[in-house]
């Protein structure tokens, strides 16, 4: 009986080694970050791993009032907002189409949207550029929106789909007999029962074009177009020796992405796990 147990308990101390290390990995630079943002210069460069001796919000009052920096975090609340909006609406609609109509061409068209997952985001920076120049959106918001908005397609249709799968076809037939339009089934049945999916894509899309950075710096110029990634890279040089105040800088970015994960990260995992296996 001994013999049987210990290679379980074994197992099970292994499992939890593994997983408070890899906590210990991933939270320990943000924590260390955040606790360093209330540390004088003086502290962190003599004992960079030491608890502030005193707590002041000072830091973060200076980065607001001379850094611009509430104009970049409006940008990036409305850029990252608007493109998700935007995102959503359409794949909502192309999600519905996908997983309960039956047409000629459907799973490969599928799969050529799905697909984009695996084409690296950088490889497409000379197109999308020139696109959007000739449009003449460069250095906007505008652009900017459009562009994210298109970065959504292949995970939101992949969640999207399998969602509006596990919604059952009687209700559409239902409302077909009754009279509805193609419009008010998908808008008083189905979406309303989407809600979870919508809630995933929607959550993942907003963050990855909160902390999107590559095309915020090719695509803008202005301050006034500056998104808060892109607005860091110009802290470091105007902070110079100033640590504290960029990792002010640095906390303010990073933390609502983390509040808002936190917030939803039960939803997230059970959509994500859902269509996993349903899609």
């Amino acid at each position: 009986m001994k013999n049987s147990v210990m290679p379980q308990i074994l197992g099970k101390l292994f499992i939890y080694i593994v997983m408070i290390f890899t906590i210990a990995v991933s939270t320990f630079p943000i924590l260390w970050i955040m606790m360093s943002s209330f540390k004088t210069n003086k502290e962190i460069l003599g004992n960079p791993f030491s608890l502030p001796q005193t707590i002041s919000l000072q830091p973060y009052i200076d980065v607001f009032q001379n850094y611009n920096f509430l104009i970049y975090f409006k940008n990036s609340i409305w850029i990252a907002g608007l493109a998700t909006l935007v995102g959503l609406f359409i794949y909502s609609l192309a999600g519905y189409i996908f997983g309960k109509f039956d047409f000629r061409g459907k799973n490969f068209i599928y799969a050529l949207c799905t697909i984009t997952l695996l084409v690296p985001g950088h490889a497409k920076a000379q197109p999308i550029f020139s696109i959007i120049m000739k449009l003449g959106l460069y250095d906007t918001k505008t652009g900017l929106i459009l562009v994210y908005s298109s970065f959504g397609l292949a995970l939101a249709l992949f969640i999207l789909r399998a969602t509006f799968m596990t919604i059952p076809k009687d209700l559409d037939e239902a409302a077909l007999i009754d009279g509805a339009s193609f419009w008010r089934t998908f808008w008083n049945i189905n979406l309303p029962l989407a809600k979870s999916g919508i809630a995933t894509a929607g959550i993942l899309m907003f963050l990855g074009s909160w902390n999107e950075y590559f095309y915020a710096l090719i695509l803008t110029t202005s301050s006034m177009n500056r998104t808060l990634p892109v607005a860091l890279q110009f802290f470091d040089e105007a902070f110079s020796y100033n640590y504290t105040n960029m990792f002010a800088a640095i906390t303010m970015v990073v933390l609502p992405g983390i509040i808002i994960y936190l917030i939803v990260q039960e939803q997230v995992q059970a959509s994500v796990a859902s269509t996993g296996v349903k899609g």
